[in-house]
């Protein structure tokens, strides 16, 4: 074997072997491209998956919001119209005049004075426009009490003995108030039936 053939055979084993780690190299170089595409791969869609859950909380977050609010607006809708209703009330009551407010304040005083012993002197207060009324009723059903001043209310009376500390609240107000306490469900169904 001649020099030449020995080199010649060294380059070739060198160029095989060159061209062996070159293949190894590129397989490794793609195998790590490969991999790095899969982990980007991997982090897009975490990164998709994170984002499509963001948007979804702040979707569900801002309906949420927007349920509670309007659920807001409705219900003040409803206490103004029940307010309305109410003042609407006051006002058919508060002009209740002639015989019928007679009889309604004649029946509130009795019940009134029912509470107390025969023989304590009564004062009775009412709206300022019914001191007669009052006062007439008084010697009518033959009580002993007096016209003690003004209330600030509808009608009706308010009765305290002298002796007793018992009080009495028989206004249109007291009875509106209790009516208005055990019908509100049934008014607010009636005026907001769905």
């Amino acid at each position: 074997m001649s020099l030449d053939t020995v080199v010649e055979d060294i380059r070739e084993e060198a160029r095989a072997r060159a061209e062996e780690i070159t293949s190894e190299a590129e397989a490794e170089a793609e195998e790590i491209v490969a991999e790095a595409e899969r982990d980007a791969e991997e982090i897009r869609n975490e990164r998709e998956a994170e984002v499509a859950s963001t948007i979804e909380q702040e979707r569900e977050q801002r309906l949420s919001s927007a349920k509670l609010e309007a659920k807001q607006k409705r219900l003040e809708a409803r206490r103004t119209v029940l307010g309305e209703v109410r003042d609407a009330a006051e006002e058919e009551i508060a002009g209740i005049d002639g015989d019928d407010r007679e009889e309604l304040t004649r029946e509130l005083l009795v019940a009134a004075t029912e509470e107390f012993d025969a023989d304590d002197e009564l004062a009775v207060h009412g709206h300022a426009d019914d001191e007669d009324l009052i006062e007439s009723l008084l010697d009518e059903e033959g009580l002993d009490g007096r016209f003690a001043g003004e209330y600030d209310c509808l009608g009706g009376v308010v009765v305290e003995s002298e002796g007793s500390r018992i009080r009495v609240n028989n206004t249109f107000d007291s009875i509106l108030e209790d009516v208005w306490e055990e019908n509100l469900g049934e008014i607010s169904d009636r005026l907001f039936e769905q």
